[in-house]
């Protein structure tokens, strides 16, 4: 048996529309796209949906619109947790901020509440919260802090699409939310990605940013810029330093499609989770990860702890020799990767957490689709390879 990391939705529904997009030889963002952004924003209760071409352009296309709008301004500070993936950072500091590196904490995976609180300095203007591994933050804890300190709020949801925190969609509940939608994550566009607001100046500068930074993707009574009505002229004029983070057409006509299955991706990625950590129970020195609200689960986490700790290289060894795909949580303790001398950063106390998953830590995939034989096979595995190392 294989367990792989993950799996695809598709069915004969999403190549009959790549072959439309195909057919109709128009290929860039176009009218597909457009559909998809206003099935998006309505699925997720938001004003504005915007999609680029990966997560990653999500999370630069939001930053750089906070720049351009002056939410916040260059050298000032962003709280980040130490636990996430390279262009949640990347793009915060392409675009000249300070990185403040606050540990996570060990239970949920996502940023330690109390340690956030205490890393706030007189220069912080934003956090970005990252909903680890499809788990929802501790919202209610961290917009009471951010409301005293005034304190910006950004979601990095690229792993979390569909989790709820009590009612709310995660991803929505900062001034700018961003998602993936590449190959092994929840829906699948090939590559792609959303940013969502509710903030129409925001959308706006995100319209140009996206495309160059010019005029002529902006309504006509754009808050930004009055068009002078002549289309030559606004098919190429510039008006805020921008990117190309435009999606293509098919990307948009997957999206749509996927969107569909939404629902029911999510309910089968929570049985299966249920599933999961029900087997986990019998493991003594194994910590998986606790959920808060309702999690989409990503993945599965699973931290060695006890007599276990150092083995996690020997457990993985045994778990992948029987074609078992596993990877690290993430990328561990963001710190301790080589380009972090290349980043502008200070680290607020110990990342103890942090520390312990990149040196403990592993997780395995949680597929869209019934995977019950598959975990039962991977604990199986797991159980011979932590008594061989216990």
């Amino acid at each position: 048996m294989k367990y792989l990391l993950s799996d695809d939705t598709w069915d004969q529904n999403e190549f009959a529309v790549i072959q439309e997009v195909l057919d109709s030889k128009m290929f860039s963002m176009g009218k597909r796209v457009a559909r998809y952004e206003t099935e998006f924003a309505e699925k997720f209760g938001v004003k504005y949906a915007l999609m680029v071409s990966s997560g990653s352009a999500a999370n630069l296309l939001a930053v750089a619109a906070l720049v351009y709008s002056g939410r916040i301004k260059r050298g000032d500070e962003v709280i980040v947790p130490a636990v996430s993936w390279s262009t949640t950072y990347f793009p915060l500091d392409q675009m000249g901020f300070k990185l403040r590196f606050v540990d996570i904490d060990k239970d949920t995976l996502n940023m330690d509440v109390e340690k956030f609180a205490e890393a706030i300095t007189s220069k912080t203007r934003l956090v970005c919260l990252v909903n680890l591994l499809g788990n929802p933050n501790e919202f209610e804890k961290i917009e009471e802090i951010c409301a005293k300190k005034n304190i910006l709020i950004m979601e990095d949801n690229c792993e979390s699409l569909g989790a709820e925190y009590y009612g709310k969609k995660v991803g929505t509940l900062g001034l700018v939310g961003t998602f993936s939608t590449f190959y092994s994550h929840h829906l699948c566009t090939m590559e792609g990605g959303m940013v969502v607001t509710d903030d129409e100046e925001l959308y706006h500068y995100m319209l140009c940013i996206r495309a160059h930074g010019w005029t002529r993707n902006l309504p006509k009574d754009s808050m930004l810029y009055k068009k002078s009505g002549i289309q030559f002229y606004e098919s190429y004029n510039f008006i805020v330093p921008g990117f190309n983070l435009r999606p293509l057409e098919i990307e948009g006509a997957l999206g749509s499609e996927q969107l569909k299955k939404m629902d029911g991706i999510i309910e089968q990625r929570r049985r299966n989770a249920e599933y999961f950590r029900d087997k986990m129970r019998q493991f003594k020195d194994v910590r998986i990860q606790q959920e808060i609200g309702d999690s989409s689960w990503f993945g599965f986490a699973i931290i060695l702890e006890g007599r276990l700790k150092g083995k996690r290289d020997a457990v993985v060894e045994a778990v992948t020799g029987a074609n078992i795909e596993v990877r690290p949580i993430v990328a561990g303790n963001f710190t301790r990767n080589t380009v972090i001398k290349y980043l502008d950063y200070s680290i607020s106390g110990e990342l103890v957490a942090s520390d312990d998953i990149h040196d403990n830590g592993f997780f395995i995939g949680n597929h869209s689709k019934n995977i019950i034989d598959e975990i039962d096979y991977f604990i199986e595995i797991l159980d011979g390879a932590l008594k061989d190392n216990g």
